[in-house]
């Protein structure tokens, strides 16, 4: 089985390549990555251990991408995920998020190659989300009493990120539409695990326990600068599980959209990663306060799983603690990295 990967020397694809590569006997597994994100040459690195060779090709170059050979399943892991790039690079999101996902899906046409689309949590209504939690509640900590499945609103603004991932689950819909290629969109939430290499709008979670370690500043951002807002965190392992089970039965499961998340058990405040982070690293360090809160951010996501659990029989193995311990040991063992989180 030829697998391609684009976005494969990202933190996701690189992750899923190398489990695949060594969890799906006679595969051949390649990338697709520019190289040009944080980390990614410190990841194609591992693709070259693993023996998963690299096409170094932008995702918006079609004639490129059409000129490659074929390959039975493209795992779509490309993406510009960071929220703040939508004000800062417009024109960068739309065409690596969407344009590219269009090239992709005309090149799966072409040669007959299935899909499987790495999606997001934020296609979901910024308006609809908010409301979820009332406005006087964020400035205590907040219960974790509502879950987020695949019925939720996507009608209404989500952010250009968000809208891209929207509009390219509809691209495949339609060019999937009548014929006998298969699909599936997963609507991740917050990702994480060792080999991210985190910013504070995108991968906080390894940047907070590097930051701990460090003994580097770190800031509180919107909500009142409290760090009350929630999120379901979800370890890298539990998602490559998720990924083989999905290619496994790909031809039984398949044109179907998902959601998969930590789930309610591995919901965490930042406040609580703090704690946690303080425990493990046995460092405190100063956290800013700053009380105002951008547009795209919500106060509060958590994953259902149900569908993806009852489908696949799939459930997140790895709470956050262990996510916490596997990234510190990672930092612990790479030290030349830690200059990516100063």
């Amino acid at each position: 089985m030829k697998i391609l990967i684009t976005g494969g020397s990202g933190f996701v694809g690189s992750n899923i390549a190398i489990y695949l590569k060594k969890n799906i006997k006679k595969s051949k597994i390649y990338s697709l990555d520019n190289l040009t994100r944080k980390g990614s040459t410190v990841n194609n690195q591992r693709l070259i251990k693993n023996k998963i060779y690299n096409y170094k090709i932008n995702i918006d170059n079609f004639k490129k991408i059409k000129s490659l050979p074929r390959f039975d399943l493209i795992i779509d892991c490309c993406a510009e995920p960071a929220i703040e790039a939508s004000k800062k690079d417009p024109d960068r999101v739309f065409n690596t998020n969407l344009i590219g996902t269009f090239n992709i899906l005309k090149k799966c046409i072409k040669d007959k190659s299935d899909i499987i689309f790495l999606s997001s949590s934020r296609v979901y209504s910024i308006k609809k989300l908010n409301k979820l939690i009332n406005k006087s509640k964020i400035f205590n900590p907040i219960k974790v009493d509502k879950m987020i499945d695949e019925t939720f609103e996507t009608a209404s603004a989500s952010s250009l990120y968000g809208f891209t991932k929207l509009a390219s689950e509809k691209l495949i819909q339609e060019f999937f539409f009548k014929t006998n290629l298969k699909y599936i969109i997963n609507r991740f939430g917050v990702i994480a695990g060792p080999w991210q290499f985190g910013k504070q709008d995108q991968g906080f979670i390894p940047l907070w326990v590097a930051k701990h370690l460090l003994k580097k500043k770190l800031s509180y951002i919107g909500f009142g600068g409290l760090g009350h807002q929630l999120r379901d965190i979800l370890h890298i392992d539990d998602v490559c599980e998720i990924i083989f089970l999905q290619i496994k039965n790909l031809h039984k499961i398949n044109n179907n959209i998902f959601n998969i998340g930590g789930g309610k058990k591995n919901t965490i405040s930042l406040k609580n990663l703090t704690l946690k982070c303080e425990k493990l690293t046995k460092n405190r360090i100063k956290i800013k306060k700053i009380p105002k809160t951008s547009i795209f951010d919500i106060p509060y996501y958590v994953s259902d799983n149900t569908k993806v659990s009852k489908v696949y029989k799939w459930k997140p193995n790895k709470n956050i603690d262990k996510l916490l311990v596997d990234i510190y040991h990672w930092l612990l063992e790479n030290k030349n990295l830690w200059n990516y989180f100063k």
